[in-house]
């Protein structure tokens, strides 16, 4: 039942989710309001009780390197399940990988819900109610955050980050010694997915069914009629780019015979695509074809003199890609 796999989702979220808040700002001004300094509120993942503790504790206000407010600190706080957003089990998904050469299937991801909290610390109040005015317009009261999943299946999804509540807390107290913090803390919610592990179902793929069909009387030893047929995958198109002629006409919607510059290099009974048409030609008489013409539901076209005749060939059944529309070759025997 249980296999290795780890496809990076929480770090994922967990990594986008900060980077939601990588370029905050913060402006002091003088009395005549010309800016005096502008300063990036820097960002690190931890508790923030850490870093409360680690400024508490460096008592000597004279010390020239301390640990400076503005700041903020985001860590990921719990877990949950979520059954509103259950889909069904057996559902699955398939997606090729970038070069083309792989299959990859995977069932449809478990709904989780992921909580944040985002900690912002300041000196003075101002500093802090001027980072969460750049936050809050964002989540009404939720942000579409996209992020790629399962490496080079580049999987993207939208995951919701709902902000659920904010707190603030001063902490204060006594003599001038102190050092004080404003801490506003905002809590968010990540409606995540969990997936499963990855299967490669290149080998999967069916490329040639053959149908047997046996009718005989009943109790009869042999059987009065056998036959079979056999198709496989069929291009639709021209995939590597085979220019064989050129037209020698302009080519209308209702023309069935055209002229190209040579035909001897089309072979009847075979198929051609010019621009977004495919046509099968029936028979080749000189620079003549006779075609029939928007094959395989492609549309009949217009085609302008000069334009390039590509052949399809067993060489283009070979690179259908995944997803694309193709027809059959039957045969029966």
């Amino acid at each position: 039942m249980f296999e290795y796999f780890y496809n990076e989702v929480f770090r994922s979220i967990i990594v986008s989710f900060g980077s939601l808040f990588n370029n905050i700002e913060i402006k002091h001004k003088d009395a005549a309001g010309n800016v005096e300094s502008v300063i990036k509120v820097p960002l690190a993942y931890g508790p923030t009780q850490k870093f409360l503790a680690r400024m508490q504790q460096e008592a000597d206000l004279n010390r020239p390197v301390q640990m400076t407010l503005p700041r903020m600190s985001f860590e990921f706080t719990d877990l949950r399940y979520d059954a509103s957003r259950k889909a069904t089990q057996t559902t699955y998904f398939i997606n090729q990988t970038p070069d083309g050469q792989q299959l990859k299937k995977n069932y449809l991801p478990v709904p989780y819900n992921m909580g944040f909290e985002l900690s912002i610390m300041t000196k003075i109040n101002e500093d802090a109610l001027q980072i969460v005015e750049q936050i809050l317009p964002y989540f009404q009261p939720a942000y579409s955050l996209p992020v790629k999943f399962l490496g080079d299946q580049q999987e993207k999804r939208d995951i919701p980050v709902q902000l659920d509540s904010i707190t603030m807390d001063d902490d204060y107290e006594g003599n001038f010694d102190t050092r004080r913090a404003l801490v506003y803390t905002l809590r968010f919610t990540a409606k995540a997915y969990v997936f499963g592990p990855i299967t490669d179902v290149t080998s999967d793929i069916i490329k040639k069914v053959t149908v047997g069909y046996v009718a005989g009387t009943p109790g009869s030893p042999s059987a009065e009629r056998d036959l079979t047929y056999q198709v496989t995958p069929r291009a639709t198109k021209d995939y590597d780019g085979s220019v064989v002629t050129l037209l020698a006409e302009n080519v209308d919607l209702t023309q069935t015979v055209i002229s190209v510059d040579d035909g001897t290099k089309v072979t009847a009974k075979t198929y051609i695509y010019i621009g977004q048409e495919e046509m099968y030609v029936d028979s080749v008489t000189g620079n003549k074809l006779t075609v029939k013409r928007a094959q395989d539901n492609t549309t009949q076209q217009n085609h302008v003199l000069g334009a390039q005749v590509l052949s399809i060939t067993t060489a283009d059944d070979n690179l259908i890609e995944f997803g694309d529309d193709f027809g059959f070759n039957g045969s029966t025997f």
